[in-house]
């Protein structure tokens, strides 16, 4: 066995007081691993022995946070097999489907180099099929009672956004949107509710993914908030029977794509008028004014704003309290930015169900951090959700009768 211990005086003159408890723990649990590997092994490091099952292969960086400061550790790596010491807490979650992912790759064979490289440097080299097989069925369990979990009340807001990953199917590579839905509750409260894989642009992907979230309980949902995707304008009328918000921000980009580039500042700063206005009727006005302004330079912008007009302001006949974030899916950026974070690591997915235990458990941890913060939106709109609207038709008939 490896006598790692280094005497007490050696480590007092290595190292000033205040860092010299530090450097001792980091000794001993030093210690405690080359032990641990020793046993597994069956020998000690340089050591020849009959009984050698396996053979060391370097180490991996691991910091721990203590009383005393960060400790910084070295895990012995084996050429066979794994080790984890017992006193350090696993990863969470999500960083175990991101290494279930990588290391599905790995088997199966379809890894890129760069995925290959991170294997390696994970320490992963030659991990069974059967760890794989436990470590995956653990995650996925958790994953799939969070995303098949019942919904319980009304539900007003409902976002969705979809992220593209690149996934093998069939020999070959192809591009797969990530829907995930997010929805606000009579409380105010925010939940994701839900991730679908497959095609954004077909209605029968979107209405089978709002059927499921309707038959899971998300009920009274009255604004639906996503980008322009085709077929899903249909689905949610005919599924949800709610109103659709067009993605604000979507659509100023696909408005200014119509513009030259040297104009695009002034456009855009005169379509923003529009959202500047205190109600949905004023905000009408104004829509068709600059629409009728700049239809005169530039004909398509002009077609395009005249069929957006109702979907973009959407938004307007909601609460005011609600409104700053219900005119597009900003809301979900924060989260689509982290799915894409982890997801860039693996590149491209092995299959489907590896995208659902990734991008799943994401949604599983943030999904708890969302459970510890304040009310997403105020309360006291949720109370008179209805009333803006019926307040707003009046003037429409009452008006022509004053006058």
């Amino acid at each position: 066995m490896t006598d790692d211990r280094l005497p007490l005086a050696e480590l007092m003159a290595k190292t000033g007081d205040g860092d010299f408890l530090r450097t001792i723990a980091e000794n001993v649990l030093q210690i405690i691993m080359e032990a641990d590997v020793d046993g597994l092994v069956g020998a000690g490091r340089h050591e020849r022995s009959g009984d050698r099952t396996t053979w060391r292969n370097g180490y991996r960086d691991r910091s721990l946070d203590t009383r005393l400061g960060t400790l910084n550790l070295k895990i012995p790596k084996l050429r066979t097999g794994a080790y984890f010491p017992g006193f350090l807490e696993p990863r969470k979650t999500v960083e175990k489907a991101l290494v279930a992912v990588i290391q599905e790759a790995w088997i199966a064979g379809v890894s890129t180099r760069r995925v290959d490289e991170l294997v390696q440097a994970m320490g992963m080299t030659g991990i069974s099929k059967s760890s794989v097989s436990k470590l995956c069925k653990d995650i996925d369990e958790r994953v799939h009672a969070f995303l098949k979990r019942p919904l319980a009340g009304d539900w007003p807001y409902l976002w969705l956004d979809a992220t593209y990953l690149k996934v093998r199917e069939g020999g070959r590579i192809v591009s797969v949107a990530a829907i995930i839905a997010v929805a606000v509750n009579t409380e105010g409260k925010r939940e994701i509710v839900g991730l679908h894989i497959g095609p954004s642009e077909a209605e029968p992907f979107w209405s089978s993914f709002l059927k499921d979230l309707v038959r899971r309980g998300l009920t009274g949902v009255k604004l639906v908030i996503s980008d322009a995707h085709e077929g899903l304008k249909a689905a949610i009328t005919r599924v949800m029977g709610a109103t659709w918000q067009r993605c604000r921000v979507h659509f100023m980009r696909n408005a200014l794509a119509y513009v030259p580039k040297g104009q695009n500042t002034v456009v855009a700063a005169a379509i923003r008028q529009v959202f500047l206005q205190p109600d949905h009727a004023a905000a009408t006005q104004v829509w068709r004014q600059v629409a009728d302004q700049l239809r005169a330079r530039w004909p398509k912008l002009g077609a395009c704003m005249d069929d957006a007009e109702h979907d973009v302001l959407a938004y307007m006949t909601f609460p005011e309290q609600h409104r700053v974030k219900l005119h597009s899916t900003n809301p979900l950026e924060r989260l689509n930015k982290e799915v894409k974070r982890r997801a860039d690591v693996v590149g491209i997915f092995p299959n489907e169900d590896s995208i659902i235990r990734l991008v799943g458990a994401v949604l599983l941890e943030q999904n708890d951090e969302y459970q510890l913060q304040h009310r997403y939106m105020q309360i006291e709109g949720m109370a008179a959700l209805a009333t803006p609207m019926i307040e707003e038709a009046q003037p429409l008939q009452i008006t022509p009768k004053a006058a």
